[in-house]
Order: structure tokens, then sequence, then C-alpha cells
């Protein structure tokens, strides 16, 4: 009987290691919260923050909230507002934050030197037309 039900056990853990090499891996600190669809990355990645240039919007991924500027104020939310709603984030540049964890967000984004040319460099890839000679 033992053994039968430690051979039930084995077998189901090898079954899901298999099923999660299929796919891509997402870490998580909420389970059973998918993160957003816009975010599926083919690989285990260990980010905290999103960063969308285009429209200065963070989104945490363990608070599970989007951060925005409004009126020189963070705004942290669950949902965007309806002014946002033009914009589609799966299609919108982002970036992963690797190097910072921490919960100040507007600290990290005034320290952030390298942020204004973030938006250069992407609209000139996104614009081929930008670096063309007429």
């Amino acid at each position: 009987m033992k053994k039968a039900v430690f051979l039930t056990i084995a077998l189901l853990f090898s079954f899901a290691l298999s099923l999660e090499s299929c796919g891509p891996v997402v870490v998580t600190s909420r389970i059973g919260t998918p993160p957003p669809p816009w975010f599926y990355p083919n690989r285990a990645e260990v980010v905290r923050y999103i960063y969308f240039p285009e429209h200065d919007i963070y989104y945490d991924f363990s608070l599970r909230t989007y951060l925005y500027l409004d009126n020189n104020i963070w705004i942290s939310t669950n949902i965007l507002p309806a002014r946002f709603n033009h914009i589609d984030l799966r299609r919108s540049n982002r970036f992963r934050i690797h190097d910072y964890f921490g919960d100040d967000i507007k600290k990290y984004h005034n320290n952030n030197s390298h942020r204004s040319n973030l938006n250069r460099s992407n609209n000139s890839r996104r614009n081929p037309a930008i670096n063309r000679r007429n």
C-alpha cells in the first residue's frame, strides 16, 4: 500500500514537472492571481516593476497595481482610470526594471537618468522615418 502511494506521488510530481517545462514560467507572489494579459515572459524573471515610457506608467507585480503621475502625485490603483482606455499595453513599449525592488517609485523615477533616453530610442525604432535622410 505504501509503495503504491509513493509511486502515485512520484508519478504526479514528474507529470507536473513535465507540464511546467512546456510553457512560459511566471513567478508570482500571490497564488491564483495571474499576471496581466500583456505580460507573459518565455523565461523566469525576477522583476517588481514594468515601465511604460510612452505613458509614464509603472506596473508593480508584488502589489498588482498600476502607478502613474497625476498632478505631480503618484497614484496607485488596481485598474487604470478611463483616461487610459485608449492605451493597448500589449502593444506599448515596456521595460523591465531589474535593478529596483523598493516601494518608493517616485525616488526611482526621479533618479533614473536614462529614462528620457528610452523614449527617444524607442520612438526612433518604432518610426524608422526619423532616422532616414531625405
